[in-house]
């Protein structure tokens, strides 16, 4: 999971557990993701009120949960596979994310993330870092030999 596991670690100090929650948050601006959105891609609680993000732009680290966690693994993966595949050009980035792809059903990459949520964003990061999806499958076929054994 790399960055999500370190959100993981006790160790891990709040200043930069804050800092890894600015990250997030303003690449998720740059994306042009609204605050519904926000809540839903993160996986933060249903009843978290939009007017509470504020708090992870300035002093508060995102909930120390696995499953918010492997998302954040996600959004720097798409965006370090979008700096990788655009780097002359960052804009590039939000645009092939809200431009229509026959991958994603015709749908922007970002609106498969928006409405199919951690599998939209599997499915968004296999599309642009198909190294990343190697090494999950490899992951699984040692996993499957260790239960094997």
């Amino acid at each position: 999971m790399g960055a999500a596991v370190a959100l993981l670690e006790p160790n891990m100090s709040h200043d930069d557990r804050v800092q890894l929650a600015r990250v997030i948050m303003n690449i998720l601006d740059t994306w042009g993701v609204d605050s519904e959105g926000k809540i839903f891609l993160l996986g933060l609680p249903e009843d978290t009120r939009t007017r509470h993000l504020s708090k992870f732009y300035h002093d508060t680290p995102l909930p120390d949960d696995p499953e918010v966690a492997e998302r954040i693994d996600h959004v720097l993966g798409i965006a370090r596979a979008l700096r990788t595949s655009y780097p002359a050009n960052p804009k590039m980035a939000t645009f092939w994310l809200n431009t229509r792809n026959k991958k994603f059903q015709n749908r922007t990459p970002l609106d498969a993330m928006l409405e199919d949520g951690l599998q939209g964003m599997m499915a968004v990061r296999v599309h642009l870092d198909c190294a990343w999806d190697w090494d999950r499958e490899d992951e699984e076929i040692a996993a499957r030999k260790r239960e094997q054994s």
